[in-house]
C-alpha cells in the first residue's frame, strides 16, 4: 500500500505551528534571527555596538572622538532531534481508521520535539546566569512564606538594576513552586481573564511585576539543599532560539511491508544578554 495522500508542505507546518503553541520556552525568546538560518549547522553572527562614552564639554576645547567598539556573537544550530516510526500494512488493516493511527502518532512526536527543545532552552538560561551576579542563590522558604514572595521581588528589582524594560517579564517555576504561590495572597492567579491560549503556554498568573508560567521542564538545582526547585526571571530580549523542520518525509520501508514516516528538527540558542535574566533556588526543607 503506496502513501498517496502526503503533502511535505502541509505537514511541516503542522509542526511547526505545534511546537511554538505549546512551548512555555518557547514563547519567552526571541527569533530574530530565525530566518536566517537555513539547516544543521548554520550559524549566524550577531554583531552589537559597545555604549558610546559620553563626555563633558568645555568651551574652546577640542572634544575626542572614539572608535565605534563592536562585538561579536554566534548563534549556532548545534541541535539536531528527529523522529521516525512505521505503521505496517497489518496493523494498519486492523485498526479503525489507519490514517489517525499516523496522524496520532505524528501528533505524540511533535509534543515530544516541543518537550525537548523547551528543557534545552531553559536550561541554556540557567547556565548563562548561574555563580553571576544575577544568581541571587538560595532562599529558605519553609520557615516563613513571606521569603518566597520577597524571592519573587528581589528577581524583579535584579532586573529593575539592569535596565530591564518592565514590559514584557516573566518567570517560570515548577508545578511544587506553583503550589506554594498559591498560597499566598500577593499571587495573582491567571483566572477567567487569561486567554485560553496564554494558559496553554503555561501562564499561571502574575507576581511582582512578573508574568508567571509553569513548567516541568526547569533544570536541576546547583544546591543540594534547594529542595524547592528555581525561579528563572527575565525579558524576552534575553535570548535568541532558531528552529526549523529541515525535512519530513513519509517512505515505503523497502524491506517491510509498513509505511514510514520520520522528521529532522534543527535549532540552537544563544543568551545574547545576561543581564536580563535572574535565577533563584529555594530551600523548602521543613
Amino acid at each position: 500500500m503506496a502513501v498517496t495522500n502526503f503533502v511535505p508542505d502541509l505537514w511541516t507546518a503542522k509542526i511547526l505551528v505545534a511546537l511554538r503553541k505549546k512551548a512555555v520556552a518557547g514563547g519567552l525568546v526571541n527569533r530574530d534571527y530565525e530566518g536566517e538560518i537555513k539547516r544543521q549547522g548554520d550559524s549566524v553572527k550577531i554583531t552589537s555596538i559597545n555604549d558610546v562614552t559620553i563626555g563633558t564639554y568645555t568651551a574652546h576645547t577640542d572634544i575626542t572622538f572614539e572608535d565605534i567598539d563592536d562585538a561579536t556573537r554566534s548563534l549556532v544550530i548545534d541541535q539536531q532531534k528527529y523522529f521516525a516510526f512505521e505503521l505496517d500494512d497489518i496493523e494498519r488493516a486492523q485498526s479503525v481508521n489507519g490514517g489517525a493511527v499516523m496522524n496520532q502518532a505524528l501528533d505524540n512526536a511533535t509534543y515530544q520535539l516541543r518537550d525537548v527543545s523547551d528543557a534545552f532552552l531553559l536550561a541554556a538560561m540557567n547556565t548563562a546566569i548561574q555563580g553571576t551576579s544575577n544568581d541571587l542563590g538560595t532562599v529558605a522558604i519553609h520557615t516563613t512564606k513571606q521569603n518566597l514572595y520577597d524571592a519573587f521581588v528581589d528577581l524583579s528589582v535584579t532586573l529593575d538594576e539592569d535596565n530591564v524594560p518592565e514590559e514584557g517579564r516573566w518567570s517560570v517555576v515548577s508545578p511544587s513552586l506553583h503550589g506554594r504561590l498559591l498560597k499566598l495572597d500577593s499571587f495573582i492567579q491567571a483566572g477567567d481573564s487569561a486567554s485560553p491560549l496564554a494558559r496553554l503556554n503555561g501562564f499561571i498568573g502574575e507576581i511582582a511585576g512578573l508574568s508567571l508560567f509553569k513548567s516541568n521542564n526547569l533544570p536541576a538545582v546547583t544546591d543540594a539543599a534547594a529542595t524547592g526547585g528555581l525561579a528563572i526571571a527575565g525579558h524576552g530580549i534575553a535570548t535568541t532560539f532558531a528552529e526549523q523542520i529541515t525535512s519530513v518525509e513519509a517512505v515505503r520501508l523497502e524491506k517491510r511491508f509498513a509505511d514510514g514516516l520520520k522528521g529532522l528538527h534543527v535549532y540552537g540558542a544563544k543568551v545574547v544578554r545576561p543581564t536580563a535574566l535572574a535565577v533563584a533556588e529555594f530551600d523548602a526543607t521543613p
